[in-house]
């Protein structure tokens, strides 16, 4: 027995083909260290010996083109997982999950995952058993493959015979990346911040280098903690704060491009304490962080500048200022005007934040 292929529609890729699929089986490639580069959905030169050289390797016909039978073996190596608008219905029936053994998983999740309320036993794999499939992990992580699979029927455990334990392998996959797609404390690993001024924007970037040399020139101590915030991370930082504040509902919020998380959990207090980890996480009190703002354009920086005693900074024009207390940049306003000759402003209520023009 093996997987049902054809189940997924899949085209035949070859030289000259492109398209989403071919990223995907580019970024199979890339992942398996048989492509070097960038997964472009082009099928051009590289991508076809790279095929070959895959195939090779798999005992598969070494042609360079992407057939059922390169597809199934590259699928449970974890291609399946990349494949564009793959729905949870149309994996279960790749696996040979019936009406029967849908219902079946169904019920599993909802002992194993304790879910409250149950999922509906309707043999239906929408959206609501998604989300229950990624709570039932949340709750029991690497506990759930073991449990799950113990806790089918015999008559699925026997329909799906030597199937039966790489199919629990792709549903377990399948329920971790659902788990990590909900939101929580672990996004702020993705898209950091910036640390670094070479991220600013020129001529900006030139104003901020010359103002940091003053600073250290005169014996200050200078700590950068923010430059460019990517977008996507002001967009999870924005509405993080906003469903905290329960100012939007987490089903309202609209989507970002190449932010695959999922704001509505199983449940609305799952939800809410998702969001309450992440503003956590960012240290953001509650304040939504604006979409778009002189981070997000790479025109501010936020750093610590502190020294000791008093201390003698040329200025932009090359005039001469003592500072002295209090010995922080956050609080001192005579320093605020030197930082402005370099072109770098100060907002006032935001204590590290400087920038292109104030805000």
């Amino acid at each position: 027995m093996a997987f049902d292929v054809s189940i997924l529609k899949l085209p035949v890729l070859k030289f000259g083909s492109e398209g989403a699929t071919v990223v995907a089986w580019q970024s199979f490639l890339l992942d398996a260290e048989f492509l070097a580069g960038v997964a472009d959905g082009d099928f051009g030169k590289q991508t076809e010996a790279a095929t070959i050289s895959y195939q090779q390797r798999n005992n598969l016909t070494a042609d360079g083109i992407v057939t059922n039978l390169t597809y199934a073996k590259a699928l449970n190596q974890g291609l399946i997982f990349k494949l564009p608008n793959l729905s949870a219905k149309t994996l279960l029936a790749y696996l040979r999950f019936g009406e029967a053994e849908v219902k079946d998983l169904q019920a599993v999740i909802n002992r194993v995952g304790q879910l409250n309320p149950f999922l509906k036993i309707d043999g239906d794999f929408g959206p609501a058993s998604i989300k229950g499939l990624g709570e039932a992990y949340k709750k029991r992580d690497v506990r759930l493959r073991e449990e799950v699979e113990n806790s089918l029927s015999n008559i699925t455990k026997q329909k799906l015979g030597e199937d039966l334990i790489p199919a629990m392998d792709i549903v377990n996959n399948y329920a971790k990346i659902q788990r990590f797609r909900l939101s929580g404390a672990h996004w702020i690993d993705n898209f950091p911040t910036s640390r670094l001024i070479a991220d600013l924007t020129s001529p900006f970037r030139q104003k901020v280098e010359a103002f940091q040399k003053a600073l250290i020139d005169a014996g200050c101590q200078v700590i950068v903690s923010a430059t460019h915030r990517p977008k996507e991370r002001a967009y999870l930082m924005h509405y993080a704060a906003r469903i905290s504040r329960q100012e939007i509902a987490p089903r309202f919020v609209p989507a970002m491009a190449g932010v695959d998380i999922e704001w509505e959990h199983y449940t609305n207090a799952g939800s809410l304490q998702g969001v309450k980890e992440m503003v956590e996480a960012y240290g953001i009190g509650g304040n939504p962080v604006a979409l778009n703002s002189r981070h997000t354009q790479k025109l501010a920086i936020d750093w610590n500048v502190t020294w000791k005693g008093t201390i003698n900074i040329r200025d932009a024009n090359g005039k001469v200022v003592t500072i002295s207390d209090p010995p922080n940049a956050a609080l001192n306003q005579p320093l605020w005007t030197v930082g402005s000759t370099y072109g770098v402003y100060k907002l006032r209520n935001d204590p590290p934040h400087w920038s292109v023009d104030g805000y």
